[in-house]
């Protein structure tokens, strides 16, 4: 699902390589719990593979397709294809209703829509904001409204909608307590192993690394 080789990417401006990582990679269905401290990469390499950051010298390869073989247009309707990215900010449009925003990513890509079947778009978000514990009582609710907890929710259901294969996620947790974070990361990872999502999520927090299949460190993978 992800491979890197020989990785090496420096932010513009910068006098020193933000990424340097020998060989990494993440299989089908496998959760990966990314450990680091802040200013320790996590976030430049999501961007990496999330093909944001599109300049790098070596390989990353998202399901076999070389970021840098594509132009910015086919880069961009690949990462909607097959990628799911929650951010830490969650990056909802506030005017929005919950379900608007689940949908939002289905209108720029096909591919989404084709894997849905016959499912309605409405009825796939709200069937996911329930699976990850939003009530439908809120789900018509604009996303200004909607509490903290909710908003993460409805921001993982809005990656999850139809069914990518890699998630990624940075630091989603960031602003809630512990046990609502536990449970969140529960539901995510029930709903990705139910779609065969391999999923790596960033964090510094090491006390929700039990929930994952792999944990690794970005001082283990950094390798300059």
């Amino acid at each position: 699902m992800i491979q890197l080789d020989n990785l090496l990417f420096t932010w513009p401006g910068a006098s020193e390589p933000t990424l340097g990582i020998k060989r990494w990679s993440v299989a089908k269905g496998e959760t990966v719990f990314l450990q680091g401290e802040s200013g320790g990469g996590k976030s430049s390499l999501l961007s990496v593979l999330a093909g944001v950051s599109g300049k790098y010298a070596g390989s990353v390869k998202i399901l076999g397709q070389e970021w840098q073989e594509l132009a910015p247009s086919k880069r961009d309707a690949f990462r909607a294809a097959h990628i799911g990215i929650i951010f830490q900010q969650f990056n909802l449009l506030p005017y929005l209703s919950a379900l608007a925003n689940v949908t939002l990513p289905l209108k720029f890509s096909a591919q989404k829509l084709t894997r849905m079947g016959r499912m309605d778009a409405d009825q796939a978000a709200g069937q996911l904001l329930v699976s990850l514990g939003v009530d439908v009582n809120v789900h018509h609710k604009k996303a200004a409204l909607l509490s903290v907890g909710q908003q993460q929710r409805v921001a993982a259901a809005r990656a999850l909608i139809g069914k990518p294969e890699i998630i990624l996620a940075d630091e989603p947790t960031s602003a809630l307590d512990a046990s609502s974070q536990s449970r969140f990361v529960e539901l995510l990872l029930n709903q990705t192993q139910r779609d065969g999502c391999a999923v790596v999520f960033v964090s510094h927090d090491s006390r929700l690394a039990p929930l994952f299949s792999r944990r690794d460190s970005m001082q283990s993978i950094h390798q300059l």
